[in-house]
């Protein structure tokens, strides 16, 4: 049935220690089943066993389906010629790798195989060297592209996010906030928005050197992120001004994040290059219920933010944003009071 020559070949580096490849073996015979899982698994790939081509296809609509798939052509209910055309149909977001697996030989059933969507081609009784061979070319080609996805997400980050800080870019951000004010809108609930903004910033970066200051705000970052809610979103508004977009969020929703926000940043120095800096923040913020225009929203909690600061600073400012009306209150620390 297939030569054994290659039997003992024994595993190479890279087989031994990479994470173990998925693959979807579907093969109706059952000496030929055994025979595929036993070297596939011996040179270290994690193997699935479905027996008909309507089990293969069923498993092939699962999340974490296996990328690379060796296909028999002549199987019960579903085909390898017809699940071949059905993955390529799919389209989906990582490309599978298919070696098909067939007692034909002619040069036409080869062309038929390759036009349906398989990557190869391998005519049984075959060598297992030979099997190894293809498996391994699949497995470059699955590696290729994994290296080319995850180039992908690192551009669509950079892209996105602040390089300093980690966080969400300005342009992101007010994408964002965009998004979640028409969101709100169509569902009748409320968006809140707050501007945060490191207290003396200026004072930070003469004293202790720009990179000290770079370090405090990656710190003040990490510690706004930590402070919102899971699903909310910060971003950084540009130099020391952070902006933090909350969605389905009530008037207290927000006195709660953003005093939150401002102890998490007061209550404990922030320690960068040797040496511990004392940082607070001013925080502004509104809530609206309206399909309000983003530049009317940004101004009204900018105008939350100012107040803050010219009320002392290291205290929050919140209200609503309701037909370009701000109602405004004042939260000092550890003292309530309306402006």
């Amino acid at each position: 049935m297939h030569n054994q020559t290659s039997d003992s070949i024994v595993l190479s580096e890279d087989e031994l220690f990479d994470p173990p490849l998925r693959v979807l073996v579907a093969e109706d015979d059952p000496i030929f089943r055994r025979l595929l899982q036993n070297r596939l698994q011996n040179w270290g790939y994690q193997v699935v066993i479905v027996r008909d081509g309507a089990e293969a296809w069923e498993m092939l609509q699962q999340p974490d389906a296996p990328s690379l798939l060796i296909l028999d052509w002549m199987m019960p209910a579903i085909d390898g010629l017809e699940l071949c055309r059905r993955v390529r149909k799919k389209q989906s977001d990582t490309y599978q790798y298919i070696l098909l697996l067939t007692g034909k030989d002619d040069k036409q059933d080869l062309i038929d195989g390759l036009n349906a969507g398989a990557d190869d081609y391998l005519t049984k009784p075959f060598d297992i060297g030979e099997l190894r061979a293809r498996l391994r070319a699949g497995k470059r080609i699955l590696s290729l592209q994994q290296e080319l996805i995850k180039a992908r997400e690192a551009l669509r980050f950079d892209a996105t996010h602040d390089a300093l800080t980690g966080v969400w870019s300005r342009g992101a951000a007010l994408h964002l906030l965009g998004a979640e004010v028409q969101r709100g809108a169509r569902a009748n609930t409320s968006t809140g928005i707050l501007m945060v903004d490191l207290d003396h910033f200026k004072a930070v970066n003469d004293t202790f050197g720009h990179l000290t200051g770079d370090e405090v705000l990656k710190e003040a970052a990490n510690r706004i992120s930590q402070a919102v809610r899971s699903y909310d979103f910060v971003g950084r508004y540009g130099g020391e001004e952070f902006i933090a977009i909350l969605a389905n969020c009530t008037l207290e929703d927000l006195r709660v994040v953003a005093e939150r926000i401002r102890s998490s940043v007061a209550d404990l120095p922030i320690g960068a290059n040797g040496v511990e800096v004392k940082a607070t923040v001013s925080i502004g913020g509104v809530v609206t219920t309206n399909q309000a225009h983003d530049l009317e929203f940004l101004a009204a909690a900018d105008s939350a933010l100012y107040e803050a600061k010219r009320s002392g600073r290291n205290r929050v400012v919140i209200g609503s944003c309701e037909s370009s009306l701000v109602l405004k209150q004042i939260f000092a620390p550890g003292v309530i009071a309306r402006a």
